[in-house]
């Protein structure tokens, strides 16, 4: 069970990464975006720490009050979770 989780916790924050990156990338060559929606649900399902590390990563969503502050809150949040989580 602990491995499923730690997968699927990996997994979810390799596609909030992806998906910072792909906005980005987006963004620059003026295309459709991913709704902001979209970034906050894979963030709240697991990939905070990924969205976190993208958003800082490729200077995206950094100027956004609630991007800034909320995805390295989340980010914790699910930090401290996972450990609660293994160590009991």
């Amino acid at each position: 069970m602990n491995t499923l989780v730690a997968a699927g916790y990996m997994i979810m924050n390799i596609i909030g990464l992806y998906i910072m990156a792909d906005d980005k990338k987006r963004a620059k060559n003026h295309q459709y975006r991913i709704p902001e929606k979209t970034l906050w649900l894979v963030a709240l399902v697991g990939g905070a720490v990924g969205t976190t590390i993208g958003m800082k990563l490729f200077r995206h969503k950094t100027k956004h009050f609630l991007f800034k502050f909320g995805f390295p809150l989340l980010a914790m949040i699910e930090i401290i979770f996972i450990i609660f989580f293994f160590l009991k």
